[in-house]
């Protein structure tokens, strides 16, 4: 590990720690965590018994699940979990088929793409949607340029690019000119993170951020995921590396064959109680301790 993977790292740790002084972290066991579900007012995002099916397929079942502000929600499961319908529900791809969806503890209709950028909910795929023929200015204002009577206004947008990436702490990239193409796949997260939070976005949502990237990019995503939590912005992050869940989650959420399966602080889990959550729906350590109880 590089000595600038090794200082990202000490500084994600250092700043989620710092939010989990904060935060309120009431344990919520995994058996009933369909029915469980924190206060809505409390939540930036809240999901009570939303339901999506594509023909006779559920593809999710009843799912509860709180967002706070502030905080990283790391969203797992095995492959078919649901875990990209959850997402494209949220981003408005998907309208969902029955539940409910409340925005600061009020009832909102999330049915386009438009709904959630209006409400401030910006989605990074794994593909980030960059155009590698163009710079970073002209992809953070993709669809959205500046200007006057026909003319693009170059000056203010890269003043509120440069601005937008000093605020995240993206100080590796050359120019602000240069072409995403010739960026390394740290860079180019930070560039589509960039251009999601300049639209004021209150909940970010990234898809597999740190899929197929080295040690030090790796460790860079994670710093920059951390410091959206810190300015107050929600983060819903999708991952299979349960390595980087732990380094930055503040709370997971498990999907199994389209229902949560369980939900709760980071602590109070670890890598094995995940796996097998992942891929039986169920947890044995928590239901042996249920058991020894009613015993």
């Amino acid at each position: 590990m590089t000595a600038d993977s090794t200082a990202a790292t000490g500084t994600s740790q250092v700043e989620k720690g710092a939010r989990s002084a904060n935060a309120d972290r009431a344990p919520s066991p995994s058996e009933g965590a369909q029915q469980d579900a924190e206060p809505a007012s409390d939540q930036l995002l809240s999901l009570r018994g939303v339901s999506k099916h594509f023909g006779p397929v559920s593809a999710l079942d009843g799912v509860n699940l709180d967002i706070p502000a502030g905080q990283v929600t790391a969203l797992v499961g095995d492959n078919g979990a649901g875990k990209s319908t959850l997402i494209k529900t949220i981003a408005g791809i998907h309208a969902a088929d029955q539940g409910e969806i409340l925005w600061n503890g009020t009832p909102v209709q999330i049915r386009t793409p438009h709904d959630a950028t209006n409400l401030g909910i910006a989605t990074v795929y794994q593909d980030l949607a960059l155009c590698d023929n163009l710079d970073i200015v002209a992809n953070m204002f993709l669809g959205t340029e500046i200007n006057h009577l026909g003319v693009l206004s170059e000056t203010p947008m890269e003043l509120k690019a440069h601005e937008t990436l000093s605020s995240l702490s993206v100080t590796t990239v050359r120019s602000i000119r240069q072409p995403v193409g010739s960026l390394s796949g740290g860079q180019r997260q930070a560039v589509a993170v960039a251009r999601a939070v300049m639209g004021d976005a209150k909940l970010v949502i990234m898809d597999e951020p740190t899929a197929a990237l080295g040690v030090s990019q790796t460790a860079m995503v994670i710093d920059l995921i951390s410091r959206l939590a810190s300015s107050g912005i929600a983060v819903l992050v999708i991952s299979h590396n349960l390595v980087d869940v732990f380094e930055v989650a503040d709370r997971i959420a498990v999907l199994y064959l389209g229902r949560l399966a369980a939900t709760g602080p980071a602590s109070d889990y670890d890598r094995q109680s995940i796996v097998e959550i992942m891929t039986t729906g169920t947890e044995s350590r928590r239901e042996n301790g249920a058991s020894e109880g009613k015993d």
